[in-house]
């Protein structure tokens, strides 16, 4: 008789909500050509550039030379949901890792982001620490909508989150 198999396990990392918008590229539909572009931080000469939402940002397109900058307090403005179409907070356009399911919108800001929902939605044993931290219920995860959380929607979850992994350049 085989051995059963261990569950899957998630420990949440606690990042907070802005974490994957802040720390690298955001991956954004270009808006010349619709192809797949990239919001990145832009490198300044200044050592006391700040970091985070309030650095300077570039849209940079490959496919057709597209590159936009954006200034030092130029608005931010970050979504959480919704029906809406899922845009980036620095330069509003579409994000172009998102894609609909019959229970609501799935988005990712980048792959990395894409890989920690997957885990999470996969896995059978979700850990986190103590909810007593007001902050950890301000995290990516805790923010989730419940049809994500939920087992029984497990397996549309997943392809959804398939058919975005699907849609990345190589």
């Amino acid at each position: 008789m085989p051995a059963p198999s261990s569950p899957s396990r998630f420990r949440d990392p606690g990042h907070g909500k802005h974490h994957f918008a802040t720390a690298g590229s955001v991956l954004v539909r270009c808006p010349r050509c619709e192809r797949q572009a990239q919001v990145v931080t832009a490198t300044g000469d200044a050592e006391d550039t700040p970091s985070g939402p309030y650095a300077s940002r570039r849209l940079v397109c490959r496919h057709c030379g597209l590159s936009r900058q954006r200034r030092q307090g130029d608005r931010t403005a970050f979504h959480w949901g919704g029906t809406a179409v899922m845009r980036d907070p620095y330069f509003h356009v579409p994000l172009w890792l998102q894609t609909d399911t019959r229970h609501g919108r799935l988005w990712a800001y980048n792959p990395e982001h894409l890989d920690l929902l997957r885990r999470y939605v996969r896995a059978t044993l979700r850990e986190h620490d103590t909810w007593c931290e007001p902050w950890r219920k301000m995290g990516i995860i805790g923010r989730l909508p419940a049809w994500i959380k939920q087992a029984k929607n497990r397996d549309e979850v997943l392809r959804g989150l398939d058919r975005m992994r699907g849609s990345l350049m190589k």
